[in-house]
């Protein structure tokens, strides 16, 4: 049996906890900068610094029975699923610790008991692995949903359109966020796409479909559920445009060039981490103690994450080759 996770009333408890939530990922993110500019972290990174609404509020509507599949950006999606900052941290630092065993990195976070299946380095890869579970959990009878998270960009992959049609052609308990951050890498998305309205477009292949505040963590918590809710009572998938803005660069080997620093500074005064502590403060539900509290705490987690994968051990090299090939099966006699 799956356990689901009740239906917030919006009490302080539960907005203290979204808070938690997004911190967390945006402290784990800083940290992870501090380490790749000391090269304690290795190869690409691709931060999720302002989207983290996005992902915390999302997973607040899904079940532990449920399924995630997520991108390259997906510390955020990782950490709101419930994966340990400690087997993050250590794939980060490619030990043998980590939830991908090191094998991964950044980029491809998987933690098959969380039932998260793992970031993807192709845009849009993860879209037609979202069909196939959500297709087998269909064949099988499995009453559960996939939640599937992607970028603007992948608009303009023939993954998007081939799995948006089979979705709703095949009625699939898929729930399709795109993470509309206005930016594919480096090009605007009016550069790339005609239509920049993402919801219509989706909408267009027969699916519910609309667009949310991306930078409001309680407005995406009730988008997700109701879109939740809409797949698992039958309505086949469920497509939601989450219109969010990264404050940083599109990885840590990117320049930045091609966004206006007046627009960055725009989307920062939406700051969703930010804009609850504040409503919290103005509600009288969150004093500058608890906030500190709450910070020490984190940091505390963080710092025995980074220890525990220091200290943790390389992956030996006689198992390298371990994986790469389906273990050979004695013949029948």
């Amino acid at each position: 049996m799956s356990t689901t996770r009740t239906r917030p009333n919006r009490q302080a408890a539960h907005r203290l906890a979204l808070l938690e939530s997004m911190l967390r990922v945006r402290r784990f993110e800083e940290r992870c900068v501090e380490l790749y500019s000391a090269a304690r972290i290795r190869g690409f990174m691709h931060l999720y610094i302002g989207e983290e609404a996005v992902a915390v509020g999302v997973n607040e509507a899904l079940t532990d029975d449920d399924a995630v599949v997520s991108t390259y950006r997906e510390h955020g999606h990782a950490l709101a699923r419930g994966v340990p900052a400690e087997a993050i941290m250590a794939e980060m630092f490619g030990k043998a610790t980590g939830c991908s065993h090191g094998r991964g990195g950044s980029m491809h976070l998987f933690d098959a008991e969380r039932r998260f299946y793992g970031g993807n380095a192709i845009v849009a890869g993860g879209l037609p692995l979202a069909a196939g579970l959500a297709l087998a959990d269909r064949m099988t009878g499995r009453a559960r949903i996939t939640c599937c998270f992607f970028g603007d960009g992948a608009f303009a992959e023939g993954e998007f359109h081939e799995t948006a049609n089979l979705a709703a052609l095949w009625q699939l308990p898929v729930l399709l966020v795109c993470e509309n951050n206005l930016y594919a890498m480096g090009t605007a998305l009016a550069r790339h796409q005609a239509q920049t309205d993402l919801a219509l477009r989706a909408a267009g292949y027969g699916m519910a479909s609309w667009a949310v505040d991306g930078m409001d963590v309680l407005a995406v918590e009730d988008a997700a559920r109701r879109a939740a809710e809409g797949v698992r009572a039958g309505s086949g998938p469920h497509f939601l445009e989450m219109r969010t803005y990264r404050f940083r660069a599109h990885s840590m080997y990117d320049s930045d060039r091609y966004r206006d620093k007046a627009e960055i500074e725009r989307w920062k005064e939406r700051d969703p981490v930010e804009g609850l502590a504040r409503r919290l403060r103005e509600a009288k539900e969150l004093s500058d103690k608890a906030r500190g509290a709450l910070e020490d705490r984190l940091a505390a987690e963080l710092d025995r994450a980074v220890a525990a994968a220091e200290s943790a051990p390389e992956e030996p090299v006689e198992d390298l080759l371990k994986y790469v090939t389906s273990p050979v099966e004695a013949s029948p006699p």
